[in-house]
């Protein structure tokens, strides 16, 4: 689990969370017995043929007009299952955990998780998840932070 190494050089606590695969955000935070408002589901899109990765909610979508206006970019677009499967080779499709730094995509995050005291998150796995302190969450992938989820 790459995230893993990453978090243990950077010396931040986690927990690892085994549960029986689950196939979305929502279906993980029930497995965990989590509200969805923790678990945090990466995105990627395509703004001006660059990819970046945005971290929300489970619970919200990404409002791609409201993201292009505040990248400042000509168009945003969500990227395909064919791209995602490329820019995260050792992940399970679906299971990217919200670390854009380490596959060298810039991260966005969405303003109504900066406050959480935790997140919830897939690690590359759909039978794993870590759950982390989302001071040290921020500390270490060093996100935007953006409004743009409806």
């Amino acid at each position: 689990m790459r995230v893993t190494e990453f978090l243990d050089q950077a010396g931040v606590n986690y927990e690892i969370c085994e549960h029986v695969p689950v196939f979305s955000a929502q279906g993980l935070a029930a497995i965990e017995h989590e509200h969805g408002k923790y678990v945090a589901k990466p995105v990627i899109v395509r703004a001006d043929n660059r990819y970046i990765m945005c971290v929300l909610p489970a619970p919200r979508k990404v409002g791609l007009h409201r993201l292009k206006e505040q990248l400042d970019a000509e168009s945003v677009e969500l990227a395909d299952e064919d791209e995602i499967g490329a820019l995260f080779p050792d992940c399970e499709l679906g299971a990217e955990p919200p670390f854009g730094n380490l596959y060298e995509l810039s991260t966005v995050i969405e303003k109504s998780l900066e406050d959480d005291d935790h997140i919830l998150f897939q690690a590359g796995s759909h039978a794993k998840a870590l759950r982390m302190d989302m001071a040290d969450y921020r500390a270490v992938v060093h996100p935007k932070v953006l409004e743009f989820t409806f």
